[in-house]
């Protein structure tokens, strides 16, 4: 007999599906989907019909998985604002540096990434996809964006998540520096971006290896933020 699942269940599986996706490195198929969210094949199956029909996902010539086309039309109102001023910013900063560069913004225990650009000259380049979420105890980012904050503040707003002691000297320097974090053998630095009205954000950049010494990476990284500010202040 088929699961009758509450509506609030259904809403819950859908974005579930659309977080699966997004993640995922390669296309599923529906089995591995419905493996993912735990639910018989045929659920699964529902489930994509409907985000079908929103565009929200689509099917290659082979019949797998991937996210469509809706939801870069969902994803330009999110924060669109900050996207628009940081553009500009990273996309320097991306072709400069010959990194990938982005924005990550502050949700719960995650940094999640919201716009990112790769240079368009360097084979080396790291893929960061907005969407992509890591937790935001790791990595330059996350130290970045404690850092727009005193840890008393910061135990106010997150008190399950410990405030690192390199957010104390990355606000006194205005960026943070972090290696084999996230990824290993990957290093990042992030400039923390706090705006008045949006959640705390950084701008960062991951790279394998640099010509540059982190701490140079790192003021440009700052200066961009400021700039960022100036525009959204």
């Amino acid at each position: 007999m088929a699961e009758n699942a509450s509506p609030s269940q259904t809403l819950s599986r859908g974005l579930r599906a659309l977080e699966i996706l997004a993640e995922s490195a390669t296309a599923l198929t529906i089995a591995d989907l419905s493996t993912a969210l735990g639910v018989h094949r045929s659920i699964a199956y529902r489930i994509l019909r409907t985000l079908e029909d929103h565009s929200l996902v689509v099917r290659d010539e082979g019949g797998r998985l991937l996210p469509g086309a809706g939801l870069a039309v969902l994803a330009r109102g999110v924060a669109r604002d900050l996207q628009t001023a940081a553009l500009p910013e990273i996309t320097r900063l991306s072709e400069d540096l010959s990194m990938t560069a982005f924005v990550g913004v502050w949700d719960r225990a995650d940094c999640v990434t919201l716009v990112t650009v790769e240079p368009r000259h360097s084979g080396a380049a790291l893929a960061q996809h907005p969407g992509s979420r890591h937790p935001l105890t790791v990595g330059a980012p996350g130290i970045a964006i404690q850092s727009a904050m005193t840890d008393e503040r910061w135990a106010e707003l997150a008190p399950d998540l410990s405030y690192r002691p390199e957010a104390a000297t990355a606000r006194s320097l205005g960026f943070a520096v972090s290696h084999d974090e996230v990824i290993p053998g990957l290093s990042s630095v992030a400039a923390p971006i706090h705006v008045p009205g949006h959640r705390p954000a950084a701008l960062a950049v991951v790279y394998i290896r640099a010509g540059q010494e982190p701490e140079e990476i790192g003021r440009l990284l700052a200066a961009s933020a400021r700039r960022i500010e100036d525009q959204l202040g």
